[in-house]
């Protein structure tokens, strides 16, 4: 039975982490700022954040992240100069990514892990529930996970996490989830969530991906969250604590997403997306796959 719940408005992205695995290029520019094709990898996160009818937007940065909010912010100088050249395809190009949502900034000063830098959000959130994306997750815009996510929520309350089924020897790269069947076949009862466990000790192959639907009473949870795994706060841990009782914040459910996702925080997949984005193109794809497909014969 539907339950009524809070209407879900807000959207938290984490953006303060360093991007090592992208040294030297993240040196001195944000890897949320990498281009995935033409756009920088956080516009499709926030694009997809809105599409979910979520366009108050919270980005939780730190230093060295100024150029997160000048790609939102209009640039007037730019503007002009494509207005009086009268390129207006590539100044809508340029003004969408400022009319895209409301955005706020919050700075995350100490580094203390994905629960600490969702915790800084509290202020902002009030005591509404939330979704949470992550920066590195990019999810097709053909596969409305986030808003299954939100209908979920809608209907249980508690919070919702976005699980993907993994082989058994990556299982250790993920928070790893506990779970029973409903009677959604994409929907699962979380009973239990451990952060990154040896193959041998995860309670399943559903990883955990970067998608939350959150009950605001993760906030008081994670205030009393000690560092876990790496010395950080784990977002994992507070929601082991919700799965395990659920007169804390409600249920914990999960979805399970069988669709496109790409990780950009790994090489290797962020130049598997910009390959397979680029091919779907109708403006590049023709002539990008072509090249592809001669290239492959000729080194294969």
């Amino acid at each position: 039975m539907t339950q009524s719940h809070p209407r879900i408005s807000k959207a938290v992205i984490p953006a303060a982490g360093l991007g090592t695995r992208f040294l030297p290029a993240t040196k001195a520019t944000p890897k949320e700022m990498l281009p995935v094709v033409d756009k920088p990898a956080i516009q499709y996160v926030v694009e997809e954040a809105v599409s979910a009818g979520l366009d108050d937007v919270l980005m939780i940065t730190g230093r060295n992240k100024r150029p997160l909010e000048d790609h939102f912010d209009r640039n007037y100088e730019l503007e002009s100069a494509l207005g009086k050249k009268g390129d207006a395809a590539r100044l809508a190009k340029v003004q969408e990514s400022s009319d895209l949502a409301t955005m706020h900034y919050v700075r995350q000063g100490d580094p203390r892990g994905l629960g600490h830098a969702v915790l800084c959000a509290a202020p902002h959130v009030g005591n509404e529930p939330f979704a949470v994306l992550l920066g590195d997750d990019l999810i097709d815009a053909r596969d409305p996970l986030l808003k299954r996510m939100i209908e979920v929520q809608e209907q249980y309350g508690g919070s919702v996490v976005a699980l993907m089924e993994v082989a058994p020897e990556q299982v250790h790269l993920y928070g790893c989830a506990a779970v029973d069947t409903t009677e959604d076949s994409d929907v699962v009862k979380v009973n239990g969530l451990v952060e990154k466990p040896d193959p041998a000790d995860a309670p399943s192959n559903y990883a955990v991906i970067g998608r939350y639907v959150l009950d605001p009473a993760v906030f008081a949870v994670l205030r009393e969250t000690e560092p876990g795994r790496g010395g950080e706060i784990q977002l994992t841990d507070a929601l082991q604590q919700l799965a395990a009782d659920e007169k804390v914040g409600g249920p914990v459910h999960g979805v399970v997403f069988k669709g496109r996702r790409y990780d950009t925080g790994d090489r290797g997949d962020y130049l598997r997306a910009i390959v397979r984005l680029a091919c779907e193109r109708e403006d590049l794809g023709p002539e990008f796959r072509a090249w592809l497909r001669s290239y492959v014969t000729e080194e294969m």
